[in-house]
């Protein structure tokens, strides 16, 4: 944490003037958009687990339409898992914070209310599986990453090796997972013969609400088979799309939106102009009008979520781990490097071909939409930040297509580059030997395999593609086997510069 970040962080109740607040929004310019409701008349009716930028960029936002448009029931209860961070910064401004959308155009500045109070899960667990049992919750949302559903992402299974599992288990009424203060908030609602809430995953998981609820039913089975078949029976977890790119806000952010707003905001959010939430029509406890703030309700959001997936989230990762060994610090540098612009539009073709969408969808037009968005010249999205948790996103974003082009009989070899790129990141080590700072569950036991396989393309190719939990029987597949040791056989030759240079889509 920066400097100045602590010293914000350390509030002095004397500088309550100077801060973003209830008290002061009245004094904001007139051109800084502010909640167009009275948030003394909200009550809470969602709380969400894992209450970070995306979620107060996206989910956050439609929330506070809905306010707006009079569904004052339906604030937010936020909730970190672990870090203080939030709470602190938050709570001194009545939860108010800015989303600063920027594009070419410029930036427009909002002040979000939508997020009533914000809690440290950790710091009193009770408290907020008390808050979650409460029949005022009809909704429990979560942006918590994908290793936060304690999953193996190959099979979509529960890990009951995780360690935070292995300790709500043992500690149901002080867990430290999502899945386990869902099931002891959901536990305590069937033991007072309350109604379950919907749980609803706002993650890039493939088949985000299935896969939760297995997670969950798996979770609860293991406390009590009973507890675990009224899960399964009772609970609904829609499956969502959610798409917003929302990078890590820095110092300079906060400063900037800071002297814009004339006061000080220690939690803003930077994003884009572009937002999308589709979701799938199953609640159990009723739910807002949705449709009011733009979200687009529909019977199975599978197509969509693959679309995103494969064409989105696949680019996004392809272009993060080559973009950063080559020296991009941010996607809009990469993209302005056109052999990287022409890598990512191939990530993109060479998925669409395993999409089966809607009649009407124009996939053409949505790459190139996701591509004009990468580009924006105004978001600094770190090729770093999206780098993060690969072991948990390659499954969907990149093996997934993968496997449906071998089973078409076509080649791989696109999204094999992108794989070696994972590769040769997850080796700690960059083109220049410079450490790579690896933000990933498996970080430890990849670098391990790294330096028992050696700088070798062929060795660490296979040492990896061993990793079932990551590729499960593709690795094992000797066409999956030849494409990826090609591919970083070539970056470690060539370097990622020249081998995107050198790559042309078959």
């Amino acid at each position: 944490m920066s400097r100045q970040m602590a010293r914000i962080l350390r509030f002095d109740p004397k500088e309550a003037d100077l801060r973003l607040s209830s008290a002061n929004l009245d004094q904001l310019p007139d051109h800084i958009r502010r909640p167009g409701y009275d948030r003394a008349q909200v009550t809470p009716g969602i709380v969400h687990l894992g209450i970070g930028a995306f979620h107060r960029a996206h989910q956050a936002v439609a929330v506070d339409d809905l306010l707006a448009a009079g569904a004052t029931d339906w604030g937010i209860i936020g909730a970190s898992l672990r870090s203080a961070d939030t709470r602190n910064a938050l709570a001194p401004q009545d939860c108010l914070y800015t989303v600063a959308v920027r594009s070419g155009a410029g930036t427009e500045h909002r002040i979000v209310g939508s997020v009533l109070q914000t809690e440290v899960a950790r710091d009193n667990p009770a408290h907020l599986i008390a808050r979650m049992a409460d029949p005022a919750t009809r909704i429990v949302s979560l942006t918590v990453t994908e290793k936060g559903y304690c999953h193996t992402p190959q099979t979509g299974e529960l890990d009951t090796d995780h360690p935070d599992i292995v300790h709500d288990l043992a500690h149901p009424d002080a867990p430290r997972s999502a899945p386990g203060f869902i099931v002891a908030a959901l536990a305590r609602r069937r033991a007072a013969g309350v109604a379950p809430f919907t749980v609803l995953a706002c993650d890039n998981l493939s088949a985000n609400g299935r896969t939760l609820t297995r997670i969950l039913t798996q979770f609860a089975e293991l406390r009590s088979p009973a507890l675990g078949r009224w899960i399964a029976d009772h609970v609904a977890c829609p499956s969502t799309m959610v798409d917003r790119i929302v990078p890590e806000t820095t110092d300079a952010d906060r400063a900037a939106v800071s002297a814009e707003l004339g006061m000080i905001d220690a939690w803003p959010v930077i994003t884009e102009p572009f937002t999308q939430w589709i979701v799938e029509d199953h609640f159990a406890a009723g739910r807002p009008d949705f449709a009011r703030a733009g979200v687009q309700l529909v019977a199975d959001v599978t197509p969509f979520e693959h679309m995103k997936l494969r064409l989105l989230n696949a680019s996004h990762s392809a272009l993060a781990y080559l973009g950063y060994l080559a020296g991009h610090e941010t996607i809009a540098a990469a993209m302005a490097d056109e052999r990287f612009a022409a890598f990512a539009r191939g990530v993109m073709e060479d998925a669409a071909v395993t999409l089966a969408m809607p009649q009407g969808t124009d996939l053409a037009a949505y790459s190139a939409s996701l591509l004009q968005r990468f580009a924006n010249p105004a978001l600094r999205h770190r090729t770093w930040q999206i780098a993060m948790d690969g072991s948990q996103k390659l499954p969907q974003r990149l093996l997934a297509t993968m496997q449906d082009r071998l089973r078409q009989g076509l080649p791989i070899d696109t999204h094999a580059l992108a794989v070696a790129g994972w590769m040769r990141y997850v080796t700690a080590s960059d083109e220049k030997g410079q450490a790579i700072d690896v933000r990933d569950p498996m970080a430890s036991e990849l670098a391990a395999i790294a330096r028992a396989a050696g700088p070798v393309a062929d060795r660490l190719a296979s040492a990896l593609l061993e990793v079932r939990s990551i590729f499960g029987a593709l690795g094992t597949d000797p066409r999956m086997r030849n494409a990826v040791t090609r591919a970083l056989s070539r970056l470690y030759e060539q370097g990622a510069r020249q081998a995107v240079q050198a790559w042309r889509p078959a």
